[in-house]
């Protein structure tokens, strides 16, 4: 059609589309230029007009970009913990001077390298980006890295976080780059680790009373010494009850010592999981005649033996027992069972008492954590000291409740 006009009309249109192209290509700078004072001028005009708008809005926005982009680079070089930032590639699009000293590298030998390429050098850096993939839930569970920092061994906190967009046009987020942040924890692991000692220290002092106690008590309640009269009698079990308690109290704390030091000592042997259950019966019975509370065991006759350490899964399960205790009603019964599968023993504790609400249930295994409005006496270490115990003997612990029916507790070795 073009070639059947004449050249004083086809001409401009050619040329007014080979600008708007241009245009579209985002070369704001293109402008066209007719001669004519005809229509073809006045488009000429009111198109340059609408380029010339359009380039100084992109300047504007890139200035605007510019600045912010400078403004957030220079909060990050300010923040104290050592930041990160990497692009969907995996290379170092940023480090603040936090970053560059624990690492020991300049911008210059870090800005633009790819991460697994420097990681080849630097053990830090591998450490960092090793379980960026990593889920959310993997991520949490990592413990505090040990990085020499400011001229002294000092601890980190790692945490990822997956930068993604919602491109124009398109539903689905894309993942455009990670920042890893550091957290300096040293002050608080310091102040836990002063803690846990004193823990330690205050337990093993209260130890040496209580078992002298104890010792007193048996020594008044022997006929030999003298006889007692019924108030007399009272008064010593309530005595010989609150020095158990104590004990018990002062075992957990030991305990929870080991724990937070990392530093729980295994004896692992094979076991026979039935004398171990049987141990925990024992230890409890008392506790369960006081309430009417029958035990109804379900095994089989032979049962595989588990490698574990026999003290403290007896520990452990005493703990559940007499927790199954406390929370069942009198003259109930609390169910135990131990199943076998091919690979591993499982070990259940089941009560019929008032369960646990849906919003706690999360919360059990936490240290001192205790269901809000509980008369029931406790420290709430209990089952976060189970929970490690058999954690570090490469099992793991679950409880499935009801509320207002009761729970199951199950470990598996």
């Amino acid at each position: 059609m073009l070639i059947k006009l004449p050249s004083n009309i086809a001409n401009p249109i050619k040329e007014l589309t080979e600008s708007i192209k241009k245009i579209a290509d985002k070369n704001y700078s293109e402008r066209v230029r007719f001669e004519s004072h005809s229509e073809f001028g006045d488009l000429a005009k009111s198109f340059n007009a609408m380029a010339q708008k359009l380039e100084e809005y992109n300047n504007s926005n890139v200035a605007k970009l510019m600045m912010e982009k400078k403004r957030v680079e220079t909060l990050i070089d300010k923040m104290h913990d050592p930041v990160i930032g990497l692009d969907e590639k995996m290379r170092i699009i940023f480090a603040n001077e936090e970053a560059n000293q624990i690492l020991g590298l300049s911008d210059s030998e870090l800005i633009g390298f790819h991460s697994k390429d420097l990681a080849l050098k630097n053990d830090l850096l591998r450490e960092l980006v090793k379980d960026i993939e990593e889920t959310e839930a993997h991520k949490n569970s990592i413990k505090p890295m040990m990085i020499f920092a400011n001229g002294k061994e000092s601890y980190f906190e790692k945490d990822i976080q997956h930068i993604s967009i919602v491109p124009t046009g398109e539903n689905k987020a894309k993942v455009v780059g990670h920042v890893i942040l550091l957290r300096n924890v040293t002050e608080y692991k310091e102040l836990d680790s002063a803690k846990t000692n004193f823990i330690a220290t205050v337990s093993h002092e209260f130890k040496t009373p209580i078992s002298s106690i104890k010792m007193s008590l048996q020594l008044l309640e022997n006929e030999k010494v003298g006889k007692l009269n019924p108030e007399q009698q009272n008064l010593i079990e309530s005595i010989k009850d609150d020095a158990y308690r104590l004990l018990k109290i002062t075992g957990e704390l030991l305990n929870m010592t080991q724990v937070e030091s990392g530093n729980i000592q295994l004896s692992i042997m094979p076991s026979d999981p039935k004398e171990i259950l049987q141990y925990a019966i024992n230890a409890t019975k008392t506790q369960a005649e006081q309430k009417q509370i029958q035990f109804e065991l379900n095994c089989p006759n032979r049962v595989s033996k588990i490698q574990a350490d026999n003290e403290k899964t007896a520990w452990v399960l005493t703990n559940l027992i007499s927790n199954a205790i406390r929370y069942s009603y009198d003259n109930s019964t609390i169910y135990l069972s131990i199943q076998e599968t091919s690979t591993q023993i499982k070990i259940s504790v089941k009560d019929t008492g008032q369960g646990i609400a849906p919003q706690y249930r999360d919360k059990i295994f936490d240290r001192y954590f205790r269901v809000p409005g509980t008369k029931k006496e406790g420290t709430g270490l209990g089952l976060a000291i189970s929970k490690e115990f058999i954690e570090a003997q490469g099992g793991h612990i679950t409880v499935d409740s009801e509320f207002g029916a009761g729970s199951t507790f199950t470990l598996t070795l």
